[in-house]
């Protein structure tokens, strides 16, 4: 009982240096420069957040099977194609990815659709298969027409063996 003032007081400035050290934090994290409303910005205040998309196990199943890294699936301006594309790690576990004879194929399952990668007649099929190369990237473009993949989607890509689940279309 006759602590009881003593205890208050460490109560309290254990309190006051919580408190304290979270506006410590807060004004570092609020430190930025003033710009304009109209301003554009420049190389210094552009900054984009990439998250690695396959963080942990998923990037290192692909790194590891398949010698692949830097899987992306965008969905293009005119919104008829979905481009696939990764970089190669291992170019011998990689490909299967780039074998012509392999057919691949984005499924939606949201949608309930299969697009595959189309073959124009002066063109060929719109993807590359040539022999991977370690450190370059790859694509290949999957027929939309209809716009049944969006946004937001999430896809698996097919190709003979290898099969990447759950990818987002950005």
């Amino acid at each position: 009982m006759f602590h009881h003032k003593g205890n208050s007081n460490r109560k309290k400035m254990l309190l006051a240096g919580i408190l304290g050290s979270s506006i410590w934090v807060f004004q570092a994290g609020a430190q930025t420069t003033p710009q304009p409303a109209n301003a554009k910005p420049t190389a210094a205040t552009r900054m984009h957040y990439q998250p690695d998309r396959f963080a942990g196990r998923a990037g290192k199943y692909y790194a590891l099977i398949w010698g692949i890294d830097s899987i992306n699936v965008k969905y293009t301006e005119s919104g008829e194609v979905i481009r696939f594309s990764y970089r190669v790690l291992d170019a011998n576990k990689a490909k299967t990815l780039n074998n012509k004879k392999l057919e691949p194929s984005l499924i939606d399952p949201r949608a309930g659709v299969k697009l595959v990668v189309p073959s124009l007649e002066k063109v060929g099929q719109l993807r590359q298969s040539s022999t991977p190369e370690p450190g370059k990237s790859y694509w290949m473009a999957f027929s939309n027409k209809g716009r049944f993949v969006k946004r937001g989607d999430r896809v698996d890509v097919v190709i003979g063996p290898f099969r990447a689940q759950g990818l987002l279309v950005e």
